[in-house]
């Protein structure tokens, strides 16, 4: 077994942890750790072509877009769910118990340079994350459908 994959297996413990709390709770504990909303991601396996879900949290949202952080707690390797959203950018999100079709960008760097700052006042530990690797961790932008 390599480091990957006891991590791996880690964070999908952790996920489906959190779905089971949230689920069990009826949406009210863990809905807002570190102050931002849990996001339910849908998208579309890369690979399978099957559905795929997971809870983010997300740092910055308003009313046309959620902002994802695809940091995977620092780590080298992308999350899965950005590298599915890169080959499906569309998928549908769950916030704030509504279900909506978006649209997946990564940030240009420009677009990446205004939002870090209000991503890292929403939760410092993002920094961190980006301290762990070399991989520049990539912003994504949900844009809402209607």
């Amino acid at each position: 077994m390599n480091k990957y994959t006891l991590k791996d297996g880690g964070a999908k413990l952790m996920n489906l942890s959190h779905r089971l709390i949230l689920t069990v709770s009826g949406n009210r504990l863990l809905a807002k750790p570190f102050g931002m909303p849990v996001v339910e991601l849908h998208t579309t396996g890369r690979k399978s072509g099957l559905p795929r879900s997971c809870y983010l949290t997300s740092p910055v949202h308003d009313s046309e877009r959620v902002v994802l952080v695809a940091s995977k707690g620092g780590d080298d390797r992308h999350p899965d769910w950005y590298r599915n959203l890169r080959s499906h950018p569309d998928a549908e999100l769950v916030i704030h118990g509504l279900r909506r079709k978006v649209h997946a960008r990564t940030a240009t760097p420009q677009e990446k340079a205004e939002l870090w700052p209000q991503i890292i006042a929403a939760y410092k530990g993002y920094a961190n994350y980006q301290q762990r690797t070399t991989r520049d961790i990539p912003v994504v932008i949900c844009e809402l459908r209607s």
